[in-house]
């Protein structure tokens, strides 16, 4: 009965997101809501699916998720417009993370007693955006191209500086002492040799890919090959989110290659996927996105109210941080639309919950009540940010936002 219970309620769900989605275009009211809602009534509320249901499948499931939703945006990427980006995306990446570590650890330090490390650590696990929940809600939005392209680096770039600086400062927390140097080598390995994997495994994907087709049921190779690229860059100690990231933007725009003058130099003719790859990536976009705000609901706990009100009021902080942010990070003068949306879009997600989970883990005397604080900062960071883009949408845009090619990639 179990597992028929189980087979019930998938495609229940999936019925569900449909119908959602469908909402989302009659009302404007971003389908990542009511999607994490379910998640929050069968598990934290009534407690229908404990979060050990899951065990080391749930850690797999979002990875997974993520991987396909940066390669699928990366794929859809003009290289001219991102390298058009790239300045903003980058500033507004390291200033927001910077500014938002130094006004949690600030508060942490001030009000809550923490040392200065434990604080940092804190400052660091909410210090980015998550690319998960911002790629789907700005997908839909009439956002200008130069503004969302930022938004979309700043998520992707932000986790890799939320992972390697609260590690590190976990571990100095442990140790009593902290290694500049190390945490700047790490970062910049991360970043230049994983896009270099990405980019130099599109190329090699791209020669090759019109022999794969030449197989049978060879739609789901590519998905695959990401898969691989991920797993390669991550055993070397690198980002596979970014490559993932930068396989897709390279094979999405390998006719820019293929110009005469560089054709003559490579082995082989490079292409790009065709409308029934792309479709067929569109789709696994559409479901794993919906199972993952599901999922995301499902392992947030809500132990201390005292705690979970804390994590609001730091969330209400950092979007009052966010404005001065977007200014200093956009050299031209935004509309009020694209300000407002760039100034909302600070949602974390699963990287800092996973992350607040390690903190809890490592011994460290705040380590509980830094995991409550920053569950209680995605569910509320997810839940305004949702909120303030579809009351933007309709403030600045009352005709409604912008439908992209592919409606499956919703809010």
């Amino acid at each position: 009965m179990e597992i028929t219970g189980a087979i019930l309620a998938v495609g229940a769900l999936v019925f569900l997101a449909h119908l959602f989605s469908a909402l989302f275009e009659k009302t404007r009211i971003p389908d990542v809501l009511p999607l994490l809602f379910i998640g929050l009534m069968a598990g934290p509320v009534l407690n229908i699916i404990p979060r050990e249901a899951f065990g080391a499948i749930g850690p797999v499931f979002t990875v997974i998720a993520l991987i396909v939703i940066l390669f699928y945006t990366g794929l859809g990427m003009n290289l001219s417009n991102l390298l058009n980006s790239a300045a903003a995306g980058l500033t507004v990446t390291a200033v927001n993370f910077a500014a938002s570590v130094a006004v949690v650890t600030v508060l942490a330090a001030m009000f809550l007693g923490y040392s200065l490390l434990e604080a940092l650590a804190l400052g660091a696990i909410v210090g980015g955006t998550s690319s998960a929940v911002v790629i789907p809600v700005t997908a839909r939005l009439a956002l200008d191209g130069e503004v969302k392209t930022a938004l979309v680096l700043e998520s992707t770039l932000s986790d890799v500086l939320c992972i390697v600086f609260t590690l590190a400062f976990i571990k100095a927390a442990q140790m009593h002492s902290i290694n500049p140097g190390l945490i700047a080598g790490q970062i910049a390995s991360s970043f230049v040799l994983a896009t270099l994997i990405g980019l130099l495994a599109a190329l090699f994907w791209s020669a090759i890919l019109e022999k794969v087709r030449l197989f049978e049921n060879s739609t789901f190779t590519t998905p695959a090959f990401v898969f691989v690229v991920y797993g390669i860059a991550e055993l070397l100690g690198y980002s596979g989110a970014i490559a993932a990231f930068a396989f897709g933007i390279m094979l999405g725009n390998v006719h820019s290659i293929n110009a005469p003058k560089l054709a003559r130099h490579l082995p082989a003719k490079l292409i790009h996927l065709n409308d029934l790859e792309k479709a067929f990536f569109s789709e696994l976009v559409f479901l794993l996105k919906t199972f993952f705000f599901v999922y995301i609901g499902l392992m947030l706990s809500f132990k201390s109210i005292p705690n979970f009100l804390l994590g609001l009021v730091f969330s209400v902080i950092l979007y009052g941080v966010r404005l001065p942010v977007i200014k200093l990070s956009f050299r031209r003068q935004l509309s009020d639309y694209d300000r407002f949306i760039a100034v909302t879009m600070i949602p974390k997600g699963l990287a800092a919950a996973v992350l607040a989970s390690l903190v809890s883990a490592s011994g460290l005397p705040t380590g509980a009540q830094t995991q409550d604080i920053v569950y209680s900062m995605v569910l509320c960071t997810i839940i305004i940010s949702s909120l303030l883009a579809f009351l933007a949408d309709k403030k600045y845009k009352p005709g409604g936002a912008i439908v992209p090619p592919n409606p499956h990639v919703s809010a």
